[in-house]
């Protein structure tokens, strides 16, 4: 056979798939084994019909009255077409004898077979099917149906034009489906194989001889007009037959479905919710626990908490345990309870930088406990199904957070690792201790002998504290200050042995090599001198990438020291042996208890240590201060809902009567269940957005089903306050005015500021009702989730910039994305200022006298000299925060930046982050404003660099789970410049290619690229089928659909 004709080749695509062949699809139940030398006839008969296969083909041509071949590729009507060799099968046929029956069967299928596996088309199997209908319905008695349908390969890979057929086929199947249900009780026959349909005279060896008899008959008959030329008048006639629209995508994504809801099925026929010995958990998590953490058996208190009556039936629930207690495992373990017994989704909220939720009285910390607070009081008014676990290490009014979270509390005070607390004055050592009536015991003196010089250097004796545990036990040094962590790093380094130096000396020298490596070369110079000493300080001025690495060589052993400031005691999960507090102080601030705990809750590793030590260091005029610290209870934690007031009970308000909460979820909850037609719940929630997305799009969910908002009215929202933390508190947080007060205030605000408009309704004849709405400006700051103490000026910036937006560079678009709640801690170096201004080329200083900052003015503040016009002072620093973004897009270095401008790099990260953000912000703002429509495509590309900071070319690769600059850069000069590149590369070859390049590092580049593309393709998908997809608001659409359901 010749090979070209031997595959079919799609008209909009040039892939080629391999056909599954015919029996695949639709296999005979019996199968007559042959003889050897009935095997060998029949492939002389194969070859025979071969070699007439030029004759056949041309009349088939000949015969066509079109005048041109309507199945383009297919080559339907040509000398290698499957016409052509079923007219050769039958003319073959034709010839055989009767007492060859059964041996043309074995030939006729083995030969169909594998032209079929190649060459099968709908046209074909729509046809042979319907040869397969009329015998059915006449042996309706004999035969059991089974209704045939196409495999998901052959589906994809069709011809649009076949699709017609297939929906016929599959409602003709059904409708005989439904007419033979009484027929298989009674019958156990096997249907027959597509090729004995499809030659329409082969009998199977279990049929009576008057069947047989009827089919020779039938056989004779059609003869007279042969099976091509039946085949070939159906494939014309669906050739020219309406080409529906028919989306791959959305077969995929039905196939997708169709697994999720057997899926579904299996979760519903559970008896319950166990699935496993470890906790209703597989024994593989057990063993993955082991493997990967070395976690063998849980803490006493982890086993009684996960098996408390109220974590059993899902109830809310708060517990506390002392820092590095082990909350972590049991917060992974109900999470994976959920995921992977109960299907459902789970959100975890992190404060700060951390890995561990520490502290869930975050609640009562600034604008964080704020939004904390409105995001668990709207999940609790409008969820009645979702549990909440909060863990804590330190917790005081417990009793509140109950009340608010409707919670069940447990609490231990168990610790892996025995904490024993000191204070040190002077040259003494006391051990904390509650039963002394001076609350501390006299432990020891230090014993280490200080020349002069040490003495004045290091006045705290911290040499002599470090030394009795590194290098070989790990220690904290907590400081008051940023630039304190530096210089305590600097002078312990001084005074250490160099015995420290040959200390795992190799690996310090790799950790130099990294440090380089991810900062373009540089390296700070107090690193570079206390590293080897396995010394590093830890604060927010480092760059998150070398925050990473000086943590990892902590957490191995490689590093034995940090000095660091208080921010690492409350975010990230560093224990060490010995924890000693430089001061009683953050910053200029006295230390809190909270604050206390947390830091001496880091002395003591489980697994490694027998017991840990803190000591906190104080001057004899602090110990009054000291001694009520250690003893004095845990602070208690409240609302900052009111004292937040533009960020808490304002956006609380506006985004209650701006959100909308819609059923459809429960709707089509309650769709797919009676469609699988069983009793119990179950959690469909991706099977239902996924349903819900493929058939009316992202836009239009909620266009679908009952929405309703969570309030809308004065009555409404006070009774959603009242079941906020600051409802349960308001007895003791107001004084003056009553919970009520504080609603109107609040809505007469937000209302005067343009954010709500009002609508009255007429509740009842005696009582007016008033209804609020959020206007334009309020859902453009909800959905911007701009801060509303600067939406107005937001608006009035973007509204000035449309006067005379200056594009020739990014500097204007970039002054209206640098974030305002960063411009009042900023403090211009006026020399800088004016040195970066008087750089600046015409189109950049048109900017500034745009936005009102003259030259004149920052040189005569750089000079020192009297000012007597007016300049809005937050215009002015936000434009010099608008100069360090510009000059770090343009050089795309922080270290550069930082020397320039001589702000820590750290900083630097942080203001681009922040930009990056906010720019986000502000055009989901200026989407929902019509006016603004000019800024959006702007903002899109201003969003990209300022997320990446590097050359335009690098953007894409950086998209690359784990490709950060260095390593885009080195792809992109080794020809990887695309997305398409990386998806399409060979692991193996860019181990080879890429310096430093591990195999798992080039396996998850590769992977991400295929995903990231894929996930792209499937948007374009998406944004085509929303083209072509009815509307949701066409007349009748989607409640005629819910109506039948």
């Amino acid at each position: 056979m010749d090979e070209g004709g031997s595959r079919i080749r799609r008209r909009v695509s040039v892939c080629k798939r391999n056909r599954p062949s015919l029996a695949s699809i639709c296999a005979p139940t019996t199968r007559t084994e042959l003889e050897p030398g009935e095997e060998e006839e029949d492939e002389e008969d194969v070859m025979a019909g071969s070699r007439r296969r030029k004759t056949v083909g041309l009349q088939a041509v000949e015969q066509n009255d079109s005048e041109e071949d309507m199945f383009g590729d297919y080559d339907s009507f040509a000398e290698n077409s499957l016409l052509a060799q079923v007219d050769d099968l039958e003319q073959k046929f034709m010839q055989l004898p009767e007492h060859e029956t059964h041996a043309a069967d074995f030939a006729t299928e083995d030969l169909c077979s594998e032209n079929i596996k190649n060459k099968l088309s709908i046209t074909t199997v729509s046809n042979c099917t319907e040869y397969k209908t009329d015998l059915h319905t006449k042996n309706q008695s004999e035969h059991e149906d089974v209704p045939l349908e196409p495999s998901d390969d052959l589906l994809y890979a069709v011809p649009s034009s076949q699709v017609l057929f297939f929906e016929n086929l599959q409602n003709s199947s059904n409708d005989l489906g439904d007419r033979s249900i009484e027929e298989k009780d009674r019958n156990s026959f096997s249907y027959k194989t597509m090729n004995e349909e499809l030659l329409g005279h082969i009998e199977e060896p279990q049929q009576s001889d008057e069947f047989s008899s009827k089919v020779r008959t039938s056989s004779d008959m059609n003869r007279r007009k042969s099976v091509k030329d039946h085949l070939k008048s159906a494939m014309t006639v669906n050739a020219k037959a309406q080409t529906p629209v028919f989306s791959k995508s959305k077969q995929l994504k039905e196939k997708l479905l169709s697994k999720e809801i057997n899926v579904a099925k299996k979760a519903i026929e559970s008896p319950s919710d166990d699935r496993g010995p470890f906790y209703s958990l597989p024994s593989k998590v057990r063993d993955l626990y082991v493997q990967l953490k070395g976690i063998e058996k849980l803490y006493e208190w982890q086993h009684t908490c996960l098996t408390l009556n109220s974590v059993q039936e899902r109830k809310n629930l708060i517990y506390s345990l002392p820092t590095s207690g082990g909350k972590t495992l049991v917060a992974e373990i109900l999470m994976l309870q959920e995921l992977l017994c109960r299907r459902k989704d789970v959100l975890m909220i992190l404060p700060y930088v951390a890995i561990v939720q520490e502290k869930l009285h975050m609640i009562g910390e600034g604008s964080r406990g704020a939004i904390l607070e409105m995001t668990l009081a709207k999940i609790l008014y409008t969820s009645k199904t979702t549990q909440i676990i909060g863990m804590s290490a330190t917790l005081n009014n417990v009793e509140d957070l109950q009340e608010f979270l409707r919670a069940e509390y447990y609490t231990s005070q168990f610790r892996p690792v025995e904490l024993k607390e000191y204070l040190k004055i002077n040259d003494t050592i006391y051990e904390v201790d509650s039963k002394a009536e001076s609350g501390m015991t006299f432990s020891r003196l230090l014993d280490y002998k200080y020349s002069d010089v040490l003495r004045k250097m290091d006045p705290d004796h911290l040499v002599a504290l470090v030394t009795e545990v590194i290098p070989n036990y790990s220690c904290l040094v907590f400081c008051p200050s940023k630039k304190n962590c530096e210089n305590v790093a600097e002078m312990l380094c001084k005074f250490l042995s160099k015995e420290y130096l040959k200390h795992r000396e190799t690996e310090k020298c790799e950790v130099i090599k990294n440090l380089r490596n991810i900062s373009s070369g540089n390296l700070c110079p107090v690193l570079k001198h206390t590293i080897p000493f396995g010394v590093a300080y830890h604060h927010s001025g480092l760059t998150s990438d070398e925050r990473k690495l000086l943590e990892e060589a902590y957490s191995t052993g490689v590093l034995c020291l940090f000095t660091c400031t208080s921010t690492l005691a409350a975010g990230v999960n560093l224990p060490a042996r010995r924890v000693i507090l430089r001061a009683p102080y953050v910053a200029k601030e006295f230390l809190k208890r909270n604050q206390y705990k947390q830091m001496i809750g880091r002395a003591g590793r489980a697994g490694i240590d027998t017991v840990g030590e803190s000591i906190l260091i104080l001057q004899e005029k602090d110990k009054q201060q000291v001694l009520e610290l250690i003893s004095r209870p845990l602070e208690n934690c409240y609302s900052h809902l009111v004292e937040e007031f533009t960020k808490g009970i304002q956006s609380l308000f506006l985004s209650l009567i701006g959100l909308k909460v819609t059923s459809y979820l429960t709707t089509v909850k309650n769709y797919l269940s009676a469609k699988i037609k069983k009793s119990k719940a179950v959690c469909l929630h991706h099977t239902v957005k996924h349903v819900a997305r493929s058939s009316y799009g992202q836009d239009n969910i909620y266009n679908m089903w009952p929405v309703h908002k969570i309030a809308t009215n004065l009555d409404e929202i006070y009774h959603f306050m009242n079941g906020t933390f600051f409802g349960v508190q308001q007895k003791i947080l107001l004084k003056d005015k009553s919970l009520w007060e504080v609603t109107v205030e609040s809505l007469r605000y937000l209302t005067e500021k343009g954010l709500l408009g009002k609508d009255t309704v007429h509740k009842s004849e005696e009582k007016l009702q008033c209804n609020f709405h959020i206007t334009k400006l309020g859902r453009a700051s909800f959905k911007g989730t701009i801060d509303l103490a600067y939406c107005d000026i937001l608006y009035r910036d973007l509204k000035k910039g449309l006067e005379g937006l200056v594009l020739e560079s990014l500097l204007h678009l970039i002054y209206l994305t640098t974030p305002y709640d960063l411009v009042s801690q900023c403090d211009p170096d006026w020399m800088i200022y004016f040195r970066q201004f008087s750089q600046l080329s015409p189109a950049e200083q048109n900017v500034a006298t745009l936005l009102g900052v003259s030259e004149s003015f920052i040189g005569k503040k750089a000079s020192g000299q009297a000012i007597r016009k007016k300049v809005d002072k937050d215009v002015v620093n936000r434009l010099y925060l608008s100069f360090v973004l510009y000059t770090l897009l343009k050089d795309t270095n922080i270290w550069s930046v930082s020397e320039k401008f001589n702000l820590p790099r750290g900083y630097i990260q942080n203001l681009l982050t922040g930009a990056a953000s906010f720019s986000s912000c502000v055009l989901h703002f200026c989407e929902e404003l019509e006016e603004f429509w000019v800024y959006r495509a702007l903002l899109v590309e201003l969003t990209k660099k300022l997320t990446y900071c590097v050359k335009a070319e690098l953007i894409p690769l950086m998209e690359v789970t784990g490709v950060l600059e260095g390593r885009a850069k080195q792809l992109y000069n080794a020809g990887y410049k695309s997305l398409v590149h990386l998806a399409n590369a060979n692991p193996e070859v860019l181990i080879r290619t890429i310096d430093h390049l591990s195999r798992r590092q080039a396996k998850q580049i590769v992977s991400s690229a295929k995903m990231l593309l894929h996930e792209k393709a499937e948007a374009l998908q998406e944004e085509v089928e929303e083209l072509l997809r009815v509307p949701s608001d066409f007349p009748g659409t989607v409640g005629a659909s819910l109506e039948k359901a």
